[in-house]
Formats: C-alpha cells, structure tokens, sequence
C-alpha cells in the first residue's frame, strides 16, 4: 500500500462557476483558475499522483499549457486514474475534507461524494466539510481550500 496527501487553493471571483467534486454549486462567485479550479478535485488527484510516486498536477496538465484552459476536472481525474493504473496501482480510499466559510456546503455532500465514486469506485470516499470559524483567507470568504489522503493498492489483475 502506498499513501499520498493532495491540497489545493483557489481564490474566489466573480463570473467563474463553482465547481466542487465535479458538481456545480450555486453561488454569487467562483474558483479562480486556469481550468474549472475543482479545488477538491485537484487535492484528490494532488493525493493519488503523490500515492504513486508520479509528482503532481501541475507537472501532469501545466497551467501554462492552453489545451488545460476551462478543462473539466473529472476528466484529468480519469487520465490520473489511467496513468496511475498503468504503473500496477488502483485507489483504496480518499478522505477529503473541504475548507469553505461561505458556500455551506453540506446539502452537496453526498453528490459531490457519488460523483467521485463514479470515477474511483463506489465505498472508496470519504468527503468532508468545514469552515475556519472566520479565520484566514478561507474565514473571511476569500477562497476555498481542500485537503486529499489517498491510499493506493496494488491493481487487481
């Protein structure tokens, strides 16, 4: 078994969608970034990559590459996956805890949860969420944080 740790942060603005754990929220404001800015999508592929030995996201879809810009996180999720399967490894779990103030995000809980199944297999996360009380950048509403552990075990022949 090996075990990875993911994180991502992404300032919120206006005129960009939120999308967490491939799921559209409802808010005034979104995630900052060169592709949807999925912050829980990117800690969990930031874990599984690490899990693997196979470095990150940013050396895997580089913000600097245009084929990324507005690119749909499940989809890089699927080419991780891909590429993690290829070097002999398959997700055990994922525990996720997301950072937010303001969206409150519990009532998308169990879809972002069943969206991610899909991708990884169904048992295999555990997502959670949370505030920091007002405190920091995510307190005072700036932007949402995402913390990934993955644990990975050998494939499945």
């Amino acid at each position: 078994m090996r075990i990875g740790h993911g994180y991502d942060v992404h300032r919120l603005v206006e005129g960009r969608k939120l999308i967490l754990g491939g799921v559209e929220i409802p808010y005034e404001r979104g995630l900052l970034g060169h592709s949807d800015a999925d912050v829980l999508t990117h800690a969990v592929m930031d874990a599984i990559l690490g899990a693997a030995g196979l470095g990150d996201i940013g050396r895997m879809f580089p913000d600097s590459d245009p084929a990324y810009a507005g690119a749909d996180s499940l989809v890089l999720l699927d080419r991780v996956l891909a590429r993690v399967g290829e070097a002999g490894w398959q997700v055990g779990n994922v525990d996720v805890t997301v950072i937010a103030q303001r969206p409150k995000l519990m009532g998308y809980l169990p879809e972002m949860t069943q969206t991610l199944e899909r991708r990884l297999g169904a048992g295999r996360v555990n997502l959670k969420a949370t505030t920091e009380e007002g405190l920091g950048f995510t307190g005072a509403g700036e932007g949402i944080a995402a913390h990934a552990v993955c644990l990975l075990e050998p494939r499945s022949p």
